[in-house]
């Protein structure tokens, strides 16, 4: 399948560097996902990544973090643009994030599996530190969403790679009629709220992540 206009120009704009111009010594964090990394629906300075840069630097972690978020991209998308958005950025640690969009399309998690299997060894290529954030299925066949929470364990164990397991299981433990101010009015996306919480469930894990360039 070739990569039409809109996706290409929408690579682009992801491929911007988070935030004012740092020293290159710096280790460089790039934040490789979907809607989610992409802030939608929200300031730019109140998305996931620049909320999780700012846990960082306060957690004593100063890392330069590259949005390479695509709103829409699914495993598919990810898995054509991962080496170039490396070969661009040179960023020594990584986590991706997708499947979202695999999910509510109702997609096979075997085959979304096999793209997720790609860009992780791309993404590892070197000994690159890589940190793997999967997200469990909110709906659907039984059988369907198991295979796609056994996913997230296997691939992390067959690279190597750090994981977080669920992304959103700071939103799932509330309550549902609680939920409202963490999500935006599409139910899917969350808040600014939303993403402070999520920050607090990933930012550990990043911090770990870092760790790993010693």
């Amino acid at each position: 399948m070739n990569l039409n206009r809109r996706h290409l120009l929408a690579m682009g704009a992801a491929l911007a560097t988070t935030g004012p111009a740092r020293a290159q010594s710096l280790p460089r964090l790039m934040c490789f996902g979907d809607s989610l990394m992409a802030g939608y629906g929200l300031p730019s300075a109140r998305g996931l990544v620049p909320q999780l840069a700012d846990y960082l630097r306060d957690a004593g972690q100063n890392t330069q973090l590259i949005n390479a978020g695509i709103s829409g991209d699914t495993t598919y998308g990810g898995r054509v643009r991962i080496g170039l958005s490396i070969e661009r950025h040179q960023p020594d640690a990584i986590i991706v994030e997708l499947g979202g969009n695999d999910m509510l399309r109702q997609f096979d998690p075997v085959k979304s599996g096999r793209n997720l299997d790609a860009i992780l060894t791309t993404a590892t290529e070197g000994g690159r530190p890589v940190l793997l954030v999967g997200i469990n299925a909110p709906a659907g066949d039984a059988d369907w969403r198991r295979a796609w929470s056994r996913l997230w364990p296997a691939l992390a164990n067959k690279h190597q790679t750090l994981l977080l397991q669920d992304l959103y299981a700071p939103l799932v433990e509330v309550a549902p009629e609680d939920r409202g101010p963490l999500m935006q009015h599409d139910g899917i996306h969350p808040s600014d709220l939303g993403v402070q919480r999520i920050v607090q469930h990933l930012g550990p894990v990043a911090a770990q992540l870092m760790q790993r360039l010693g």
